[in-house]
């Protein structure tokens, strides 16, 4: 952790206490009852691929769903409120306005992907989503600071990106990739300063599931402070940093163990490193615990609510009850600072999370200047 980010107040809260994460934004969306049309709204009516999968597009749609989804997450306890931007790059949103090249005999290569970088519609597209996004949550987090004199802070949520640096997609040839390093770089660099342009207090790499996208993501972010002042200035946001692992605790795609992962991106000096999404909160257990172990930063935990389950209301296993005694279960273990809820996640669920483990004791660990 960085002299800056020991002085930011969200590093003082989770010295003292355990901080709640909001939940799921897509889960929740789907209790609004959502159709094709209303993801569309006027300005993307003539769109000729389907939309209602890019949920990050409702921030600009739907913004009262959206900002009403912030609302009760913060009611229901969250300190921390996430960016609705888990696609919000240009090479993410390619995937629902751009045709797919396999589907005419070609293929998706780095030649491919640098026109969408240099698309302007695309690039535009993905800054609004970003600060507009984060421009909802800094207004919602706000205004409930001011109502109940507690703090709350905004997450520029960066996601994993629908490409992957570290395998390649064709069995007859190991060393090809469809992306450069280079041209990921450059998307997270439009969405880190498209957070910040929007208000952020800190970015938040998540869901990680190839750790080589996420380097992009992190060395975006480095160069981001680099160039426009902020290390300069002494003004760099904190960053939080949270992997998605397998049943044997590996990152999906570059199949790195718990500790490798840590090895790999302790360098950046985070806020907080943790798990999320992936598996559920049981299963998660032991790679968590071997990650607090291992790691001299905060620790973050927000887990999918159990596995999935078509039949259940949320579409996952576990109810608010469940997540809460488990959750619970880990600060009485002395494992996390940060808690919340992922996929299946409702604000039913982060309440009960928030309840179970308000006065429960934050992780100690020391800090390493």
């Amino acid at each position: 952790m960085t002299k800056t980010q020991q002085n930011h107040p969200l590093a003082k809260i989770i010295e003292s206490r355990i901080a709640i994460i909001d939940g799921a934004m897509g889960t929740t969306i789907r209790t609004y009852g959502m159709k094709e049309a209303d993801i569309r709204g006027e300005r993307f009516k003539d769109s000729t691929k389907d939309l209602l999968n890019n949920g990050d597009l409702f921030s600009l749609t739907q913004p009262k769903m959206i900002c009403d989804i912030h609302r009760r997450f913060l009611e229901a306890g969250a300190d921390i409120l996430e960016t609705n931007t888990f696609g919000a790059t240009s090479i993410t949103q390619s995937e629902f306005f751009v045709n797919d090249p396999r589907e005419h005999g070609g293929r998706k290569d780095p030649e491919f992907y640098q026109k969408i970088i240099d698309d302007a519609m695309l690039g535009d597209l993905a800054w609004e989503i970003n600060q507009t996004s984060a421009q909802q949550c800094r207004e919602w987090a706000d205004r409930v600071a001011n109502q109940t004199g507690r703090q709350r802070f905004v997450a520029g949520a960066i996601g994993p990106l629908t490409v992957s640096l570290s395998n390649s997609p064709d069995a007859d040839d190991a060393g090809f990739r469809v992306v450069t390093f280079d041209q990921v770089k450059t998307a997270y660099k439009q969405q880190v300063r498209a957070l910040i342009a929007g208000g952020v207090d800190v970015l938040l790499v998540e869901t990680i599931f190839d750790s080589l996208n996420a380097k992009a993501a992190l060395v975006a972010i480095r160069e981001v402070f680099d160039e426009d002042g902020f290390a300069a200035k002494g003004t760099e946001l904190p960053i939080m940093i949270s992997a998605a692992v397998g049943r044997g605790g590996e990152t999906l795609i570059s199949a790195q163990t718990t500790e490798a992962f840590w090895n790999a991106v302790q360098h950046v000096r985070p806020l907080s490193v943790g798990l999320n999404c992936s598996l559920g909160p049981n299963l998660m257990y032991p790679f968590l615990s071997e990650l607090a172990e291992k790691a001299d930063v905060a620790i973050s935990c927000y887990p999918n609510a159990g596995l999935p389950n078509p039949l259940s209301e949320t579409g996952f296993d576990l109810g608010p009850p469940d997540m809460a005694r488990y959750l619970s279960e880990f600060a009485d273990a002395g494992l996390i600072n940060i808690a919340g809820g992922c996929c299946g996640n409702t604000p039913e669920h982060i309440a009960a999370i928030a309840r179970a483990l308000e006065g429960k004791a934050p992780r100690k660990f020391e800090v390493r200047a």
